[in-house]
C-alpha cells in the first residue's frame, strides 16, 4: 500500500489525526519525492506554505510514521529518509556513492522474507534489508580498474 493511492487529508482523518496544512503538505512532498531526508522535505513543505519551522516537519514526520501514514527508514551512516510505501514488505537498494536509493520488492518468500536462526524470544513481524552497492550512473562515472592502473 502506498498513502499517494488517497488524498493526505483523507488519511489523516482516518488515521484520527487533524487535519492540518504542515501534515497536507509534509504528505504531499514525501509522496512526490519518496526517500527524502527531513530537511528535504522542510525545504519542499516551505516551498509551498512558506515559513514552516524545521521542528515543526519533524514533528508531523514523527506524528505520521506512528499513525503508519508514512515509513521511517535508517540506512547505516546516513539521514533517515522516509517514504509513502508502507504495508507492504519490501527492501531498499542503496548505492554507496551518491546515496540514491531504490525500492526493491521482497527477495523470496512471504513476510517476513526472512527467518533468523535464534529467534531468543522474539516474535518477529518485520524483517528490514537493505542491499548496498553502486547505481548503474555512478559506475558509469568512475574510472575502471584498468583505467586507475595507467
Amino acid at each position: 500500500m502506498t498513502t499517494t493511492t488517497r488524498e493526505p487529508s483523507f488519511l489523516l482523518k482516518g488515521a484520527g489525526l487533524r487535519v492540518t496544512r504542515p501534515r497536507v503538505a509534509v504528505l504531499n512532498a514525501v509522496a512526490a519525492a519518496p526517500h527524502s531526508t527531513a530537511d528535504e522535505i522542510a525545504g519542499q513543505v516551505r516551498g509551498s506554505l512558506g515559513a514552516v519551522s524545521t521542528q515543526a516537519v519533524y514533528d508531523v514526520l514523527r506524528v505520521c510514521v506512528g499513525a503508519g501514514l508514512l515509513r521511517r527508514l535508517e540506512p547505516a551512516g546516513a539521514s533517515a529518509l522516509y517514504e509513502t510505501r508502507i504495508g507492504d514488505n519490501h527492501h531498499h537498494l542503496v548505492c554507496r556513492t551518491c546515496g540514491r536509493v531504490t525500492d526493491v520488492n521482497c527477495v523470496v518468500g512471504a513476510a517476513p522474507c526472512l527467518q533468523p536462526s535464534e529467534l531468543d524470544g522474539f516474535d518477529v513481524d518485520e524483517a528490514e534489508v537493505v542491499f548496498w552497492g553502486t547505481c548503474r550512473p555512478c559506475r558509469s562515472a568512475s574510472p575502471s580498474p584498468e583505467e586507475i592502473q595507467r
